[in-house]
């Protein structure tokens, strides 16, 4: 593959079903306030979903040879590289269990389309716990003397709601329906 030209078809990833977490898909933010405001996701990957964990790998070994262009020609051994594991590295949240984890970005909007591929504009439908598809880019950097592998955001398509990570419930779990003469609840 070292011979083949990299083109965005090599290092673009289609995942199988994962769950978002830390989800600002409709509003970009500023992680920090020296950075710039960005749309952003963390895609939890179920460890047993090997079809998407192959692309992945591939993608980001299409995005390494890429940026031996950045890297005065070859690969450094030291490079950070965005497909972590979420047992080694956040073993104090139970939603990264069995889980790989990519932090992907984008300066512009993502799509955002539901099951039937309709756009979805309700930013409360789309949230850290319900599970999507997700087209991403992987692409090397160089930057401040940091050299790596990035994932950028392009589309999400949510395929099933989930429970919400964070401890937040949906109001429809946490309140009957009111029956008007009830007089015990409203007094």
């Amino acid at each position: 593959m070292a011979n083949q030209p990299v083109t965005n078809q090599t290092t673009k990833v289609i995942t199988g079903k994962v769950r978002l977490s830390y989800a600002h898909l409709f509003k970009p933010v500023a992680l920090s306030d020296d950075q710039e405001p960005k749309y952003s996701v963390c895609l939890l990957i179920p460890k047993s979903d090997k079809a998407t964990l192959k692309k992945i790998n591939a993608a980001i070994e299409a995005a390494k040879q890429q940026g031996t262009n950045l890297w005065g020609g070859k690969v450094p051994p030291n490079l950070k590289l965005p497909l972590r594991d979420g047992d080694e590295e956040r073993p104090e949240q139970p939603e990264y269990k069995g889980m790989y984890f990519i932090n992907a970005s984008s300066k512009t909007a993502p799509g955002v389309v539901d099951k039937n591929v309709q756009p979805i504009t309700d930013s409360t439908e789309v949230y850290s716990g319900c599970y999507a598809r997700v087209s991403i880019n992987f692409y090397p950097f160089n930057k401040a003397g940091n050299k790596g592998v990035a994932c950028g955001l392009n589309n999400v398509q949510k395929i099933a709601d989930g429970d919400y990570l964070g401890g937040r419930s949906r109001a429809e779990d946490d309140f009957d329906p009111i029956d008007d003469d009830d007089d015990d609840i409203l007094g």
